[in-house]
């Protein structure tokens, strides 16, 4: 499926009954497993990609190894593929639009990218660079804004809906069709906030987060995994490996582990 498909099926799957569930990957291997169980679509974690090419996250990764990361996920896809951009990598709008058309060729379907501690009136400015440079190349490039009103308590408790509804305001003006609002778990406020943004509402798996199935009736369109995944492997390869080299504990390292073969056989 070329990208111009790829970008109008993630559209769509955000329209369903039940919202997107999306696991985030991190690699080919990580995304092809995820596909192979079931995933309708692949987000990656920013965070993820950076931690295994050797970054920490927060914008610090080189464009030229993300792109190089997203064409080894798409080559290995049947399923729509969105890219998690932090924030563009830069500050210049047109430089941030340089780098998703890049991403595109190297077949992303949709983009994450966020205000952070930043000011949204520049995130407005990036959007809007983005969606001219997609309607030029003529692809429905899903564009998700994430705001950290709440993960970062940028405005009091009493205050967060309002204070996202403003952002939301500028972001769907510019061209974005999600709205991510990291750290929300409120029930009433998802509903606020999904009536009143006119986008359609990403939540994040977090302390907190009601039952997944309870979602669609307060407006949720998309629930994502973020760095949880690769969070919960590290820690878990830390004990394998303090394990093995303090006490020479080698039973843990086979237990549970799937067979060469089939691991092997899923790169066929």
């Amino acid at each position: 499926m070329d990208t111009l498909h790829t970008a109008a099926a993630l559209r769509a799957l955000h329209l369903q009954a039940a919202p997107l569930r999306l696991p985030n990957a991190w690699d080919a291997g990580s995304a092809l497993q995820i596909a192979r169980l079931g995933a309708a679509a692949i987000a990656t974690t920013s965070a993820g990609v950076a931690w295994s090419l050797g970054y920490r996250d927060g914008n610090a990764l080189p464009v030229a190894e993300l792109a190089a990361r997203v064409a080894s996920m798409a080559r290995v896809l049947t399923v729509p593929l969105s890219v998690d951009i932090e924030g563009g990598y830069a500050d210049d709008p047109a430089c941030v639009a340089d780098t998703v058309s890049r991403l595109i060729d190297a077949g992303a379907a949709g983009i994450n990218i966020e205000d952070g501690a930043g000011a949204p009136g520049l995130l407005c400015r990036k959007v809007e660079a983005v969606r001219a440079m997609a309607v030029r190349r003529g692809v429905p490039l899903y564009v998700n804004a994430r705001t950290d009103v709440y993960a970062r308590g940028l405005a009091p408790a009493g205050q967060r809906v309002a204070e996202v509804l403003a952002r939301a305001h500028g972001y769907r003006e510019a061209g974005a069709d999600g709205l991510f609002v990291l750290g929300l778990v409120d029930t009433a406020e998802m509903r606020a906030i999904a009536d009143g943004s006119g986008l359609l509402l990403n939540v994040i798996v977090w302390p907190g987060l009601p039952p997944l199935d309870s979602l669609a009736a307060f407006c949720v369109r998309r629930v994502s995994v973020g760095s949880w995944l690769p969070q919960t492997l590290w820690r878990h390869n830390a004990r394998l490996v303090s394990g093995f080299l303090r006490d020479g504990a080698t039973a843990a390292l086979m237990d549970h582990a799937a067979p060469y073969a089939e691991v092997n056989a899923a790169f066929a």
